[in-house]
Formats: C-alpha cells, sequence, structure tokens
C-alpha cells in the first residue's frame, strides 16, 4: 500500500446542531464560541498543527458565514487598525488561510457523516486524508491530529483515534475492538455502533479523528443506509476493514464534545482556566459558584 503523506483533511460542518438548539438556530454549531474563539478555529489550528496544507470543508444549507469567518473583513480590519488594536487585528490575520488553502462542497441532502465524507472524493483524490469532526474540541499538548498522523507514519493504513470511557457508557458511542491491548496504539479487529448494555468489545470509544485511505471513498458510494437511516462512515470503514489494516490510538489529551450543551459548558470552563491571560479572572468567577 502506498504510503504517502497526509496533506488533506475532511471536516463536515452541514449538521444542524440539533442537540444545541436554540442556540444553533441562526448560528452554525461550529461558531459557537468557547471563551474567545469560534469552535471550528480551535479545529483548524489543531490541523495546522499536524501539518495538514489543504481543508475541506463539507457545507449544507445556512452554513455560509463558515466561508465568511475565514475571509478578511475589510471594513473591521480598518477600525482595528486606526484605533491601534494591533493585537486582536493580527490575530484575525493569523487564522485566516492562504490562498487555496480551503474548499468548501455543498452536501445537498443530510444523508449522513458517510456521505459528507464521500462529497470532498474529487478534491482528496488518491491520498490519505484526516477526518476531523469540528463537534470534538480536543486539548492536547500534541494536537489529536498530530498524534494520529505520527501513528500513521509509524503503521500505515486507517488510524481511528478512541479514548476510554466508563463501561457503563459505552452504549452510547462507537466503539472499537482490538486484536489485542499493548501501549496506545493496538491493531483492530472491528467496530460496532451503540453496542447494547453489556456486549461492548472495549471501553474504547471512537473520538472524531481518522485517517483514512481513499479506497474508502468508492466504498462510501455503494454504502447503504444504516442506523438513523442515513450513509454511516463506520460502515465502510468496517467494510474496508476487510482488506486493509486499521489501527486505534488512545491519543493523549482532553476531549470536549461541543456539540453537547454540557460538553459546551466543559469546553468554556475547562479552557478558560488553562488560558494563559483569563485563568485568574474566570476562576475568580467561577468559585462563588462552589462555596
Amino acid at each position: 500500500m502506498s504510503k504517502k503523506r497526509v496533506r488533506k483533511a475532511v471536516i463536515p460542518v452541514a449538521g444542524l446542531g440539533t442537540r444545541v438548539l436554540p442556540g444553533t438556530k441562526v448560528i452554525p454549531k461550529e461558531l459557537l464560541v468557547v471563551v474567545d474563539r469560534p469552535i471550528l478555529a480551535y479545529v483548524v489550528e489543531e490541523a495546522r498543527a499536524a501539518g495538514i496544507e489543504h481543508f475541506v470543508f463539507v457545507t449544507g444549507r445556512a452554513k455560509g458565514a463558515i466561508e465568511d469567518y475565514f475571509d478578511h473583513q475589510v471594513e473591521l480590519e480598518a477600525q482595528l487598525a486606526a484605533k491601534g488594536k494591533t493585537a486582536i487585528l493580527d490575530q484575525l490575520l493569523k487564522e485566516l488561510p492562504k490562498a487555496g488553502e480551503m474548499s468548501f462542497v455543498r452536501q445537498m441532502q443530510p444523508l449522513g457523516l458517510g456521505h459528507a465524507v464521500w462529497c470532498a472524493r474529487d478534491i482528496i483524490g488518491d491520498e490519505p486524508f484526516a477526518v476531523i469532526l469540528p463537534d470534538m474540541v480536543m486539548d492536547a499538548e500534541v494536537s489529536a491530529t498530530k498524534q494520529a498522523i505520527d501513528a500513521y507514519d509509524q503503521v500505515g493504513g486507517n488510524i481511528i483515534v478512541v479514548e476510554p470511557v466508563p463501561h457503563d457508557q459505552t452504549h452510547q458511542y462507537g466503539v472499537v475492538a482490538l486484536e489485542g491491548q499493548d501501549g496506545r496504539l493496538n491493531r483492530m479487529s472491528g467496530m460496532v455502533e451503540k453496542p447494547a448494555k453489556g456486549t461492548a468489545p472495549s471501553n474504547l470509544i471512537v473520538s472524531g479523528r481518522y485517517i483514512l485511505q481513499p479506497e474508502i471513498f468508492a466504498l462510501l458510494a455503494s454504502q447503504e443506509k444504516g442506523a438513523g437511516n442515513e450513509i454511516q462512515l463506520t460502515d465502510s470503514m468496517f467494510r474496508l476493514m476487510e482488506t486493509q489494516s486499521f489501527h486505534a490510538l488512545e491519543y493523549d489529551g482532553v476531549t470536549y464534545d461541543c456539540g453537547d450543551k454540557i460538553g459546551l459548558l466543559r469546553a468554556n470552563v475547562g479552557l478558560a482556566l488553562k488560558n494563559p491571560e483569563l485563568k485568574d479572572a474566570a476562576r475568580a468567577a467561577l468559585l462563588p459558584f462552589f462555596q
């Protein structure tokens, strides 16, 4: 199998964000703010730190604000410059993409994550690629995507980032099965989506970061609808596992599920308390609620 470098990432952003309604009625869930930046800014920063050179956003209706976020706002930038607010201006300019660094494709119907990834096929081409779910803000010293790419460089094939949860919660997630467990990177023997209580093959759940080979696209093209009457990415991954290796990487970091109201709250508190400029004020603001 070819060992091409991972240069591109698919970021599906067409979802409706129903778990955080009504906050997402007019604002894409990916642009909800965590501390001082949209969720999506954290995700792009993570991927850039991993060496990703091209981002493919799979969008849907009412998601035009995402494209606008990654574009110049000439009037705002001019006002900040005129007022001498260079620090915030520099931060805004730093987040802008280089020419040709981002592509946007449209998922015309909400047919599932597998279909969203398939929509990026022509831009990805014949290369291994990352899939990054923007609901998940993954706080790590070495970015989660970088950890996944490093694992791919080591063993090749396909990499699924996982993390442990209590055994009594496994029925809520996609869970991986391992051939054996020795350290953080282990070969997979299978996976199951939301197993019945007490039947999960492990307590390692899929965490929203993947390195996949381009052969997945042919499988997605013929993939029938699965759970939720949607084209599931996990179904095609399971089929690809028949011919290619899959490894599960238990990454080192903390995951915040920002597609959930409490997860979004946890992200704001956790990342505010880590922010060098805000942590003291954040701690002082939170303290009265626990006295």
